[in-house]
């Protein structure tokens, strides 16, 4: 008789689930993957793993899997494909890339990808800087951008939440991280704080769980969060609660500030936020009075046209109650001794990227190094600034994730070739010429948190074998390079760009894996001795370089993203779902049966005052379209905001169907932010009937 083979556990980090970054314990038998748990040694998480990182292995076997790459034979999204080889594959792809190049430029090609999973984002721009492109698209104007480029204006760095020292006071900011652990803060950290004696103020238009354990919890308008900041900072200075000591030796533009925001009282903001005054002033007292105070700011406040004014006004607060760079606060984290971006992605071959990318005609904010993708749709419609006629997409759905559903289907047939990477068909994929079937994490090595800002990365190593024709999206991007490039800037094996990275640590990958993770040590108030980076060396309240930038001095606060009127009485929003990761995953079996429907939350009364009910089809209009979607009658709401499920698309019946229920129906990019070029995605106008 033959040995039984045991089930042995492989520790690593999750990932392409959220940014994730909980330590997982991996159990494999017979080359499968038969369990999945939270490591109690993870460094983010100490045993905590949500629903989607316990399932996250469901998504290697499923029936839906790409297993070849694929041709297009028929019109563009007819869905008839011809199975080809990957050198075939590889070489329509170089061909068609450099005949445009040849054609129209190096920058007529885009680079897009949706966020950041791992090092395929970093390799994606290694790839656009040596092909000579400067326009890697990216959603990072809705995600990230705003609040790290913001930072960087103001204080000179990227202020994230220190959930690893002790707060006095944590302030969750649009940021439900229980049901996202958002770019690796993990809600395990922040519930232990908390236990621990932490206070807590939630900031929310929906009451969540956390909502209920908080000490004080501010159901805002959506899309008024820079209006609330400014109201608060209000309180702070008008009160004297400020820290004179750091004020007067580490910030610029104090008295500007003071005076500016006397014009935002709590008094008059209550109005357009819908948060009692009282409440105002209590959490502005708490927020001053409470050092050391960390602030989790979330995506929402990065998803409307006013993302700089929000981002600004939160870092201000943190600047004048002294939270900034010291334990508990909102820090600076130093990355780990590993090779740094710019050197890695080759940027040096690409000396003009800021003045030639897109968005650098549309005068959006110095350090943006992506394009925002209303200027790249823009950019494919109407040929301005200049052409752009073919686009290579990696880790991304856009015909879901860009607001404007519409433009971005005419942008993307209007393209002269098109490739999609994807570990199924999705609807973007659908529209491309060439669909290349990638592997998913335990499939390959990979590094986790690499140019996140926050001063650590995670080693994914390998678990189980792929399929044999899917390849990881580094591999792909390493051959593209060797076959459309200079070859002796890539790699014999593609593994060799993760040693790369770990370079100056003095270790290989495997060796690293063995560590599991690389953090920065620790480094508090560093600008004692060094200064802010910025052009005063201090926390610039007033932006100094504002008028040279062209950008507004300070905070500002004009209304909400849109009006609501009698024929659109409401308030559109999202949140995103604890069980996807944005449009991603709606064909995991296991995923689908916890959340099967696209479910609009709805509060009783107004559903009674509109005749809809509980569990009835839902037809939602916004000034810019409608879908439909299932009502979930629920008192979590203010009853005039209206919560859409962000990210579906019908994969059951008609798998491509992108308009049916998709909450991108609703918006628009007509109009977006100067800064970013970020549309509105919550604080819309809205109104729902029954079907």
């Amino acid at each position: 008789m033959g040995q039984v083979s045991e089930m042995r556990w492989i520790k690593t980090h999750c990932g392409r689930m959220d940014h994730g970054g909980c330590g997982l314990l991996v159990g494999i038998k017979d080359g499968k993957i038969l369990r999945i748990k939270g490591d109690p040694e993870g460094f983010l998480n100490r045993g905590y793993a949500c629903p989607k990182g316990i399932q996250s292995a469901d998504k290697l076997n499923t029936p839906h899997r790409l297993t070849q790459p694929l041709k297009r034979v028929g019109s563009r999204g007819e869905g008839k494909w011809q199975r080809i080889s990957w050198d075939e594959a590889i070489h329509l792809i170089s061909k068609n890339l450099t005949e445009t190049k040849d054609r129209y430029g190096a920058k007529a090609v885009a680079f897009c990808q949706g966020m950041p999973k791992g090092l395929e984002h970093f390799v994606l721009i290694r790839l656009a800087n040596i092909f000579g492109s400067p326009n890697v698209v990216a959603s990072q104007d809705v995600c990230h951008a705003p609040r790290e480029i913001s930072g960087m204006h103001t204080c000179g760095f990227y202020p994230v939440a220190d959930f690893h020292h002790k707060s006095k006071l944590i302030v969750l900011w649009g940021s439900n991280i229980t049901d996202t652990n958002e770019e690796g803060e993990i809600c395990s950290l922040l519930l232990k704080q908390v236990r621990n004696g932490a206070r807590l103020i939630v900031v929310d238009p929906r009451r969540t769980p956390l909502a209920e354990k908080a000490d004080l919890w501010l159901q805002l308008r959506p899309g008024t969060d820079h209006g609330l900041a400014l109201a608060i900072l209000n309180v702070i200075i008008n009160e004297d609660l400020y820290d004179k000591d750091f004020v007067n030796k580490w910030t610029h533009g104090f008295s500007d500030l003071a005076e500016h925001v006397s014009r935002f009282p709590p008094e008059s903001m209550t109005e357009v936020t819908w948060i009692e005054t009282d409440k105002i002033r209590s959490a502005a007292r708490m927020i001053a009075q409470m050092n050391p105070v960390s602030i989790q700011w979330g995506n929402p406040i990065e998803q409307t046209v006013n993302a700089f004014h929000a981002c600004r006004a939160l870092v201000c607060i943190m600047a004048i109650t002294a939270n900034l760079d010291v334990p508990g606060g909102n820090v600076h984290a130093p990355e780990p001794n590993i090779m740094g971006l710019g050197k890695f992605v080759r940027a040096d071959l690409i000396p003009d990227k800021r003045k030639e990318m897109i968005h650098a005609y549309h005068g959006t904010i110095p350090r943006l190094m992506t394009v925002p993708p209303a200027f790249f749709r823009e950019a494919v419609l109407s040929e301005s600034p200049y052409p752009v006629k073919a686009a290579y997409i990696q880790c991304a759905n856009p015909m879901l994730s860009y607001a404007d559903a519409r433009m971005t289907f005419e942008a993307l047939m209007k393209l002269d070739f098109l490739t999609v990477s994807d570990i199924v068909m999705t609807p973007t994929a659908s529209l491309a010429d060439i669909v290349l079937p990638a592997a998913t994490q335990f499939e390959f090595n990979d590094i986790g948190h690499y140019g996140l800002g926050h001063g650590i990365i995670l080693a994914r190593p390998k678990i189980v074998e792929p399929p044999e024709q899917c390849w990881p999206d580094i591999k792909i991007l390493n051959e593209l390079g060797k076959a459309m490039t200079d070859p002796t800037l890539w790699f014999e094996d593609y593994e060799e760009m993760l040693n790369l990275v770990l370079k100056p640590s003095g270790l290989r990958y495997k060796e690293f894996v063995e560590k599991g993770y690389l953090k920065g040590q620790d480094n508090f108030q560093k600008y004692l001795e060094a200064g802010f980076k910025t052009p005063t060396g201090k926390v610039e309240l007033k932006l100094s370089r504002a008028e040279e930038l062209g950008l507004p001095a300070l905070p500002d606060f004009e209304g909400p993203p849109e009006q609501t009127d009698d024929d659109y009485p409401l308030v559109l929003t999202s949140a995103k779902s604890p069980n996807y990761l944005h449009s991603s995953y709606r064909w995991v079996e296991s995923l689908r049966k916890r959340e099967p429907d696209p479910i609009v939350l709805i509060h009783p009364l107004t559903a009674d005052e509109c005749g809809i009910k509980n569990g009835s089809p839902v037809k939602v209009e916004t000034r810019w379209g409608s879908i439909v979607q299932k009502a979930k009658l629920t008192s979590t709401p203010h009853p005039k905001v209206v919560f859409v499920s962000h990210g579906w698309w019908t994969f059951d019946k008609n798998r491509y169907d992108w308009k049916r229920s998709n909450d991108n129906m609703l918006t628009t990019a007509s109009r977006v932010g100067k800064e970013f070029g970020t549309p509105n995605l919550k604080g819309i106008a809205c109104r729902v009937s029954p079907v």
